[in-house]
């Protein structure tokens, strides 16, 4: 019985994290760090291991932005809004990355499909190049 109450706490915890970081990904280790800041202990497999029910239950995105980088995560808020694709757009410079819901996107995965048999997953398609600020940064050397 102790156990289950263990884990019930620990979703609270993280769903009270998820809320603080609404409209925003962040990675497991992110979850992590804003549990170390208030001196809450939560090991990080466990974090992993909540996220992912939280994934399986439509609560929380997973998203994949490249081999070379961990998966991040989004918390999808009271009303799952799961069916609603877009995009993301990553700054090679800054790190920062975009949600991107763009109708020219979705027409070319329409024109994927049609034309090419292809179905594009928007959940794991990231366009990379540099963000307006480190853009305008980069200009004005």
């Amino acid at each position: 019985m102790g156990k289950t109450n263990y884990k019930t706490k620990q979703q609270e915890l993280l769903l009270s994290c998820f809320k603080a970081l609404q409209n925003r990904h962040f990675t497991a280790e992110d979850v992590s760090a804003y549990f170390q800041k208030q001196n809450i202990s939560i090991g990080i497999a466990t974090i992993y291991r909540q996220i992912e029910k939280f994934v399986a239950q439509g609560v929380v995105q997973k998203y994949f932005l490249g081999e070379q980088n961990a998966a991040c995560f989004e918390y999808l808020g009271d009303h799952c809004h799961k069916e609603v694709s877009h995009f993301h757009l990553k700054c090679e410079k800054c790190g920062t990355l975009i949600h991107l819901e763009c109708h020219d996107l979705e027409k070319l995965s329409s024109h994927l499909m049609a034309e090419h048999g292809f179905t594009l997953d928007p959940f794991r398609t990231v366009f990379y190049g540099l963000c307006q600020n480190c853009s305008q940064a980069t200009n004005s050397i």
